[in-house]
């Protein structure tokens, strides 16, 4: 019974996820999650109380594991410039994939204070790992670069969602760039 549980809980979570990434938080509704899963609405209410706790959840699972790629790509860079790059070029690697446009939706929308301070310790976690790399570059003030640099991810992450004119490709190399040459103050 409890693996069909967790089977269950996994689809509903994997239902979020597309629905989050097709339509960001308006499109994920109780209505919708029972349709894409097959449970009854009822049933849905049994796993999660609210949309806020399917987003918790979901910030709980895939953050970790979106920020330990990101952490792997750093650590196989050899240089404090390459752990920089690779912290910009992964991030953004990482926009197509519905686990990440997921994160992305959830951290755009309005949320209960308790999913977003779970998402600003999963963030937290993400700039930490490059505030190191900025010291060891010489930065005076690694924290505000690292925040400032994350803005820089941010605004390329988006403008890769909108389908903006340039190339994906262009954007992340646009970024990566900025960053290098931003990050040596």
């Amino acid at each position: 019974m409890a693996e069909h549980r967790s089977m269950q809980r996994a689809a509903l979570l994997d239902a979020a996820r597309s629905l989050l990434s097709e339509g960001g938080t308006e499109a994920l509704t109780f209505p919708a999650l029972a349709e894409r899963t097959g449970l009854a609405r009822s049933s849905v209410y049994e796993y999660f109380r609210s949309r806020a706790a399917v987003v918790e959840e979901l910030c709980e699972v895939d953050f970790p594991v979106w920020a330990a790629d990101v952490s792997a790509a750093m650590e196989r860079a050899e240089t404090a410039e390459a752990k920089v790059e690779a912290y910009v070029r992964r991030q953004l690697e990482l926009v197509g994939d519905r686990r990440h446009r997921a994160v992305v939706a959830i951290s755009a929308s309005e949320l209960d204070a308790g999913a977003r301070e779970k998402i600003r310790a999963a963030h937290g976690g993400l700039v930490a790992m490059i505030v190191e790399a900025l010291g060891e570059l010489g930065h005076a003030q690694p924290r505000l670069a690292a925040m400032l640099l994350q803005g820089v991810v941010d605004a390329a992450v988006r403008r890769i969602e909108l389908g903006a004119a340039e190339e994906p490709v262009a954007i992340v190399d646009a970024a990566v760039s900025m960053a290098l040459r931003g990050v040596r103050g």
